[in-house]
This record gives C-alpha cells, structure tokens and sequence, in this order.
C-alpha cells in the first residue's frame, strides 16, 4: 500500500491559474490550466480557482485528496486566508480567499504569497533541500523573495517579511511601482530592463537584441536580451551583468542582516547566463561583512514553471 500522500496544489497568476494534483514526494500528477480572468474581478477569479479544482478532482484515479494549498500574489492573513492587495489583480483589497474555497471544498485550505510559496517549493522539493537558511529570490517582472529559516518560511508579524526588491538600492533613485524610490525591482525588473536597453541601443546598432526584435525597440523583452547575451552580444552581457550586480548589492544586504550565507535565484530572467549568476556572487561578496564573504554562494533554482504548484502543495503537505 503506497505511503504517499496528495494535495492540490493552486498558482494564482495575473493571467493564469494553474492547478496540480501533487504526491508528498514532489511529483506532479495531473494539471489543469485556465485564464485567470482577472480583468473582471475577484468573483470571476475565485470561479476560475474552483474550476481549475473541479478539473483535477475529477481525475484523481482514486487517490484521497488530502488538502488543497494556493500561491497568490500579495500580503497574506493566514487567518482566512485572505489576500491584500495583490499587484496585478484588480478590486483585491482584502478577499478571504481561504474561506471561500474551503466553503466549496469542505477540506483544509492553506493561503500564501506566491513568492514565499515557490521559496518552500525549492526547500522541500528542489536547490535549497540541502540548505536549512537561504534567501529565495524570484526574478522576472518584478522580483519577489521569500526567507526559509531552519527549513521554514519565515513570514514575520503580518505576512509581509522577505520583499527583497523593495530593498533600495539608491535612496533618492528611481521611483518604483510601491511608492518608495531606489527599490531594486524598479532597476531590474523587466519594464526597466527593457527600457534601458532600449536606451543603450540607440549607440550600438549592430546589437544582436536589435535583430531579434526586428528593429522595433518598443519590443525589447529580457527573453530578447538574454538571447542576444546567449550568442554572444557583449552590449546584451553588460546590461544583464549590471542587472546582476544590482540585484548582488540587495541581496548582500539580506545576508547582512540575517546572517545567511545561501541564495537561491529563480524566475525567467535569472535563467540567463553563468554571466549573470557570475556577477550576482560577485557582488554579493563585495556587499557582505568580511566572516560572510568565503562561505556566500548563489545557486540557482531546479522547479522552474512547476515551483508554483509545488510550493502551494508544500502548504499542506
């Protein structure tokens, strides 16, 4: 008789919702994936999370589903799992979104911010199973962080502890989306990056990003500069490098304050180079108290697309 345990583990996305009926050893059996409808409201939102569960219920095969975990974006109340004002869905204020899946689902129904969710995916499922500390970092529209300490999440008093990319990096730099200026998010997260190499190519016409986005720089995306970086393109390599660099000098100060020695870098962009990571310990060990620096590494993240669903399973698992 199998030992194995499953939950159903939810990634609320701002344009997608995804669902995966999950083992307790990291597998994933089945997944359904809708729009996420978010344009029309939290009501439509939730129906679309129902749905995507519905959809894995009916092809457990048999197996007792012991729990349903959901990622969202925002800070989240435990108690309800209610979700506050997540960036990229509109009318979210403060939705019990726990409370109302458990009232469809009659089982135990756990909430957590999406960044945080993917961070418990990589400890119990991926790069950081040997790590009990580490800094998670996702990197990609923005960047998002999660802090596992002795091999859990670490959420602080209300919910909102590891938003590594509004740590400021300048502090009358740049404006960003939270209302604070210097936020490293506002340096590397994709819009920025996207403009600035917009800017840079202006000088450097040969540029392979110019290629690929066929002349048009209003198509500029970090897929297209980490290609062009890929292949070769030094001007690609300096703007992810510096990316990198940015990113290295919030992170350094993290493991400053909390005496961690491990990060771990997921999301689209950090899929880049060996440049990147290169550049992102470099500049960690340039940010570090000296005891700090030797044993500071970066390691990048195993779960990919699946951290969501896996992370939001790890929940209840």
């Amino acid at each position: 008789m199998s030992s194995l345990r499953y939950v159903i583990g939810v990634d609320l996305g701002g344009t997608t919702v995804k669902s995966g009926l999950v083992s307790s050893d990291g597998k994933i059996h089945a997944q359904v994936k809708l729009p996420s409808l978010e344009n029309e409201g939290p009501k439509a939102v939730i129906e679309q999370i129902k749905r995507s569960i519905k959809g894995i219920l009916a092809d457990v095969d048999g197996k007792s589903v012991e729990g349903i975990g959901i990622g969202a974006p925002g800070v989240i109340e435990k108690e309800g799992g209610i979700v506050k004002n997540p960036p990229n869905l509109s009318g979210w204020n403060e939705i019990p979104l726990g409370d109302e899946i458990h009232r469809s689902f009659r089982m135990n129904v756990e909430v957590e911010n999406d960044a945080n969710a993917a961070a418990i995916a990589e400890a119990k499922f991926g790069a950081g199973k040997k790590y009990p500390n580490f800094i998670f970092v996702i990197w990609g529209t923005g960047v998002g962080g999660g802090i596992i300490s002795n091999g859990k999440i670490y959420r602080g008093p209300s919910g909102g502890a590891g938003e590594i990319g509004h740590i400021s990096i300048k502090y009358n730099g740049l404006m960003c989306n939270c209302g604070a200026k210097g936020c490293v998010e506002a340096y590397i997260g994709q819009k920025h990056l996207s403009s600035r190499a917009a800017k840079i190519l202006k000088e450097h016409p040969g540029s392979k990003i110019i290629q690929l986005v066929g002349g048009d720089l209003s198509k500029i995306e970090p897929l297209y500069i980490s290609q062009a970086a890929d292949a070769g393109d030094k001007v690609a390599r300096d703007i992810l490098v510096e990316a990198g660099t940015f990113l290295g000098v919030a992170i350094g100060a993290v493991m400053n304050t909390l005496d961690f020695r491990v990060s771990i870098i997921g999301g689209g962009i950090s899929a880049a180079g060996k440049y990147v990571f290169d550049a992102i310990t470099e500049s960690v060990k340039a940010h570090v108290l000296t005891p700090l620096r030797n044993d500071s590494i970066v390691v990048p993240a195993k779960l990919g697309n699946c951290a969501g669903i896996l992370g939001a399973a790890g929940l209840v698992l």
